[in-house]
């Protein structure tokens, strides 16, 4: 892998800065990753791998990288080499996802239930592991999707958090690249040849998310500067400034 001297300032920069503000990563913390092939998760271990290695945080962290298997015939080779490539073993968990959602539910609209079987599978896992802390790799452009998804679908002013607790698997639910863009996760993927696994999913491209993500695109074209704007306007903004109704 190569390293320039503008990484700082668009990649480690911009996630250090994530986990700071947010106080996402603290000393002694076991991080486990969700690793789904794509190029977030796997940039995302990459960024993350560094920080910890060269201790740009000040202090040193565990990480524990997670694969479900969601019974779709994929190809988890190329993921597990570039894992152990960076010193890590994949921790590959089976599931029967698709079958539930596909076969036996017969979802006519199933990514909301594969979500929520991924998510709770994945941080059950991790809490097994002893994390207590698990990263997941969305960045701004994911936030402003949900966002847009919650306002225009369901009338909810309201994106995912930086970083969530559970109760129920008393893990943390971390976001360190909430600070980049998409397209600087592109690029940086091309750049160093990291491994993007197909996405078998027949639903690929063809969800709601999708329609958001071409919303965003469109909305960037003359708002270039949306994405910071967004950025700027969570972390400002107060839920208590909204209307409020009286009852």
């Amino acid at each position: 892998m190569s390293f320039k001297k503008t990484d700082n300032k668009h990649y480690y920069n911009p996630v250090r800065n994530a986990i700071l503000n947010h106080q996402m990563i603290e000393p002694g913390d076991k991080v486990a990753i969700g690793m789904s092939g794509g190029k977030d998760s796997s940039t995302l271990l990459y960024f993350l791998d560094t920080i910890s290695k060269q201790k740009r945080l000040g202090f040193e962290f565990e990480i524990v990288p997670i694969s479900l298997d969601m019974a779709m015939g994929m190809d988890l080779t190329p993921m597990e080499a570039f894992v152990a490539s960076l010193g890590y073993q994949l921790e590959v968990v089976p599931t029967q996802i698709a079958k539930v959602v596909f076969d036996i539910r017969e979802e006519k609209n199933p990514c909301s239930l594969c979500a929520n079987l991924r998510r709770g599978i994945l941080y059950t896992h991790a809490a097994k592991l002893g994390c207590n802390k698990v990263a997941l790799g969305h960045h701004v452009d994911d936030a402003i999707e949900t966002y847009l998804m919650n306002f225009l679908l369901h009338g909810k002013l309201a994106s995912f958090e930086p970083m969530s607790y559970l109760d129920k698997t008393k893990v943390s639910i971390i976001r360190p690249m909430l600070y980049l863009e998409e397209t600087d996760i592109i690029h940086f993927v091309e750049r160093e040849a990291i491994p993007v696994i197909h996405n078998p999913c027949p639903v690929d491209k063809k969800t709601k998310r999708e329609e958001m993500k071409k919303l965003v695109t469109q909305l960037s074209l003359q708002y270039p500067d949306i994405r910071n704007k967004f950025v700027k306007g969570m972390e400002q903004g107060k839920q208590a400034d909204f209307w409020q109704v009286s009852r």
